[in-house]
C-alpha cells in the first residue's frame, strides 16, 4: 500500500517521515560533533562538507514529502472526540516545518555567504546567490544554530507523544506510522 487512505498512512509517507526524521537527528548529532573541531582537525572539512550535502538531500526529501502530503488523502485523528488534542497535534506538524525550512535556508545561507556554491556528494554543485547581508554567515550561524535545537526539542516532544498515545492511551497512532494499513 503506498498511498495514505483516510484510516492510515501508506508506505511513502512513512518511508518519508523516517527518512527525515534520521535525517534531522543525524546532522544535529553531526553538526554539535563538527563544531568542536579545529581547522586543523583531520575531519574538519569533511565533516562540513559531509553535512553540507546531507543538508541539501534532507531538503529534497522535504519537498517530496510536502508534495506527497497535500496530494494524498490525510487519515482521520485516531481519536475525533479528542478535539483540542487534534488541533495540537495539527499545529505541532505545521510548526515542525516551518523550524525545518528556517533550518535548511539559514544552513544555505551559511554554507554560500561567501558566493561559493555548495557540492553535493561531488556530484554537482548547489550555487550560490552570495551574500544579501552584512555578516549574513554569523547572523545565519545564530539563527541555524537556535532553530536546529528548537527542531530536535520539538521533535523529541512529538515523539513523546507518540509513545503516551501508544503506552497510555493504548491507541494506534504511533503503529499507523510504522506500518501501512489498508482501509477498513
Amino acid at each position: 500500500m503506498l498511498n495514505n487512505t483516510e484510516h492510515g498512512y501508506g508506505w511513502m509517507h512513512i518511508a518519508l517521515h523516517w527518512l527525515v526524521a534520521l535525517a534531522v537527528f543525524g546532522l544535529f548529532g553531526l553538526g554539535l560533533y563538527m563544531v568542536e573541531l579545529s581547522y586543523y582537525d583531520s575531519w574538519y572539512k569533511g565533516s562540513v562538507d559531509l553535512h553540507k550535502s546531507i543538508g541539501l538531500t534532507l531538503a529534497l526529501l522535504f519537498v517530496l514529502r510536502l508534495v506527497w502530503r497535500l496530494t494524498q488523502a490525510r487519515p482521520q485523528p485516531v481519536d475525533s472526540s479528542l478535539t483540542w488534542q487534534n488541533r495540537v497535534a495539527h499545529w505541532v506538524h505545521i510548526t515542525l516545518y516551518l523550524v525545518l525550512i528556517v533550518v535548511m535556508v539559514s544552513g544555505y545561507l551559511i554554507s554560500t555567504a561567501d558566493g561559493r556554491g555548495i557540492e553535493v556528494f561531488s556530484l554537482f554543485s548547489v550555487p550560490s546567490l552570495g551574500e544579501f547581508v552584512d555578516n549574513q554567515e554569523d547572523i545565519a550561524g545564530m539563527v541555524h544554530e537556535y532553530a536546529a535545537w528548537s527542531l530536535v526539542i520539538l521533535a523529541g516532544l512529538h515523539a513523546l507523544a507518540a509513545l503516551k498515545h501508544h503506552f497510555i492511551n493504548r491507541d494506534h497512532t504511533l503503529v499507523r506510522m510504522l506500518k501501512a494499513k489498508k482501509g477498513d
